[in-house]
């Protein structure tokens, strides 16, 4: 299983801290490759290991998820949640249009 949760990845997040921003912008993205569950994660808390994000599943919508419950995740064949090792940061407007969702 690939790094979740990379050194990099956390200094970016402690840098930006908790982005209580109507615009904030998205640092990395989840994603699981058996079905259309997508997590872009905007904050991360180290101390209880959840993240603030967009979560786009069965409806789209702003919300916490954990990093213990990303790597408990199993689809078929034991594939496993992934990072979208090529995720460049964007802001969550962006994002939103990309996805066709209302602002």
């Amino acid at each position: 299983m690939k790094n979740l949760l990379t050194s990099e990845l956390l200094s970016r997040f402690a840098e930006l801290g908790p982005q209580d921003e109507p615009n904030p912008l998205i640092v990395t993205k989840f994603f699981t490759p058996w079905s259309r569950w997508t997590w872009f994660a905007f904050s991360y808390n180290p101390e209880n290991g959840t993240f603030f994000g967009l979560i786009k599943g069965t409806e789209t919508e702003l919300g916490y998820f954990a990093m213990e419950d990303l790597r408990g995740l199993r689809g078929p064949t034991g594939l496993r949640v992934e990072r979208d090792l090529y995720w460049r940061e964007k802001r969550l407007n962006y994002q939103k249009k990309e996805l066709l969702i209302e602002k």
